[in-house]
């Protein structure tokens, strides 16, 4: 049986551009290949930066949703996942 990748949840709501990019790459950074980053982020310029990283650097994927809280507050959801070292 596999061992199962950890997650780790990074909290940057309230911040803005370029500070959701900046915390979860240096968060990213800190983690082995393969481990998975949550990004909860409540800024819209966060979606474009990421799928950017993502881009840019192909050692970092990207998967985005968006939730709504019980306050109508749009929280974007950012899965990164390492497929080597950065």
């Amino acid at each position: 049986m596999a061992a199962k990748k950890s997650t780790a949840t990074l909290d940057v709501t309230g911040l803005k551009c370029p500070l959701p990019v900046v915390k979860a790459s240096r968060a990213l950074a800190a983690m082995k290949k393969g481990e998975r980053l949550v990004v909860l982020s409540t800024d819209r310029a966060s979606v474009p930066d990421m799928i950017g990283w993502a881009k840019a650097d192909p050692r970092v994927i990207v998967e985005r949703q968006e939730e709504r809280t019980a306050d109508a507050t749009t929280v974007f959801v950012h899965t990164l996942r390492r497929t080597a070292s950065l």
